[in-house]
């Protein structure tokens, strides 16, 4: 038999068992549910192939994924890896409008990463952290090839123009390293695998298991997000089930947080469903060619033996070990009253929550969320920046880069001597907002200092300086 014959036999034998309606019903979302495993979307799938289907099928399959080159455009300038046995992956929804996908919005850029996450599995594979990255992170941007031969500017801007940097030439492998270095300089981990799934491939899923079950409190009418669901139990499929998980404006308080949440729980479900239904083979195969042929990874995750190792990683994984949380942020306009569309990662939170994963220390969720609930807002934190690298200038750009960071930069100097250590000093009672800045400096300390300016804490600029995270 040949591959398009079988591809024919499985579409028949799935139109059977449909209408049989011998399914099982519909995966549930609700805010309560507990899912036993979450694999994420492509790799739920990924398991079962392991389990023997036939070469033909894993073939085709291997085929369909596209390859990035993502490590060799990334250059030497990287986090040391602290915890050798554990991964990192950095998985994006590829909001691109290209083709099919223009519909869903006129005037942007060709690439842009509309949902952001990292994966973090332990060396021991025995617990593992998904860290959600809100798109609207204000961040400093590094320099990245265009893949036009030129080079992007270094600036500060929201996370996802990453994306669109690297890929302004409609290069997926451009896109991906920009990212990746992006979330590498603001995290301080080392990025280990990369993986995106565009609009398309996340609707098809969704259509090969007969669609997911949401339950809205309110109706949703998002005309940006192409969606029109009345309230209650229902279940959504194709556009509904896409413009579902891109809604922003019209749910909630309008911001991407709660999309985020919603998102979250939208491939909790889609992975028990995936569990539940993919034994049948002609459903696993069109849920498998959706994922594959909408799937593009590192150059060593790109097939499906690598992917299907990786996805078994994930599934020995105990549920209440796996944990789902956001970075802890704020509103930017807390530091810049002008900025109301942008979020700032919350500090020292943040660097720690980090810290933990490069460390290959579990993360306590509950922990996090406690500390985040009093923020010490950067422009709270009053600066005084001192030269003491013997580079000339130094403080004044340092000061301007905190600036735009949102601190008070009360003023700058020189040092009253050389210094090879980049230090945070302040006087007794500025703890806490000593803290918040030195938790932006990688491996800068922070010391009291009687003598130190009152109110005020000071940055001096040693010789080892490399920047501000």
């Amino acid at each position: 038999m040949s591959t398009q014959d079988r591809r024919r036999h499985g579409r028949r034998a799935q139109s059977t068992r449909r209408s049989r309606k011998a399914e099982e019903g519909p995966a549930r979302l609700t805010r309560r549910g507990r899912i036993a495993r979450w694999v994420g979307g492509a790799l739920a799938a990924l398991v079962l192939v392991a389990a023997g289907a036939g070469a033909w099928f894993y073939q085709g399959l291997d085929g369909n994924i596209n390859a990035a080159d993502v490590d060799n455009k990334l250059g030497d300038d990287r986090p040391v890896n602290l915890s050798p046995g554990s991964k990192n992956i950095l998985m994006v929804g590829s909001d691109s409008r290209d083709g099919k996908n223009a519909k869903y919005g006129k005037g942007l850029v060709t690439m842009q990463s509309d949902t952001l996450m990292v994966m973090h599995l332990s060396a021991d594979r025995k617990w593992a952290t998904v860290v959600s990255l809100p798109r609207d992170s204000w961040v400093s941007l590094p320099v990245c090839e265009r893949g036009d031969g030129a080079l992007s500017a270094p600036s500060h801007s929201k996370i996802n123009a990453a994306f669109a940097i690297g890929g302004a030439s409609g290069d997926v492998s451009g896109a991906a390293a920009c990212t990746t270095k992006t979330v590498e300089q603001s995290t301080g981990l080392r990025i280990d695998h990369f993986m995106s799934v565009d609009f398309q491939g996340f609707k098809g899923m969704v259509n090969a298991l007969d669609g997911i079950e949401v339950c809205p409190e309110t109706a949703i009418r998002d005309e940006k997000a192409h969606l029109d669901l009345e309230a209650g139990c229902q279940t959504v499929k194709g556009e509904d089930a896409l413009g579902y998980v891109r809604a922003r404006y019209s749910v909630g308080d309008g911001s991407d947080l709660g999309r985020i949440g919603r998102q979250q729980e939208f491939m909790k479900a889609l992975a028990a469903k995936a569990q539940q239904k993919l034994t049948n083979p002609a459903v696993l195969y069109d849920f498998l060619d959706s994922v594959t042929r909408s799937l593009t990874t590192d150059e060593r995750l790109a097939g499906i033996k690598p992917l299907t190792g990786l996805a078994n990683e994930i599934r020995s994984i105990p549920s209440d070990r796996l944990t789902f949380l956001t970075v802890p942020h704020y509103g930017r306009v807390a530091d810049v009253p002008s900025d109301k569309a942008n979020v700032v990662w919350q500090y020292p939170q943040a660097a720690d929550l980090f810290a933990s994963l490069a460390k290959d220390q579990e993360v306590d969720k509950e922990k996090v969320a406690a500390d985040a609930k009093n923020p010490v807002y950067a422009a709270t934190v009053r600066v005084q920046v001192l030269n003491g690298s013997g580079v000339p200038g130094r403080a004044a750009k340092v000061a301007e880069t905190l600036r735009t960071a949102g601190y008070t930069i009360t003023g700058t100097g020189n040092a009253p001597g050389s210094a090879e250590k980049t230090a945070v000093v302040h006087p007794e009672g500025l703890e806490e907002q000593a803290g918040v800045l030195a938790s932006r400096l990688p491996g800068v300390a922070m010391k009291p200092d009687a003598g130190a300016l009152a109110g005020t804490v000071t940055l001096i600029v040693g010789a080892d300086f490399t920047g501000i995270r």
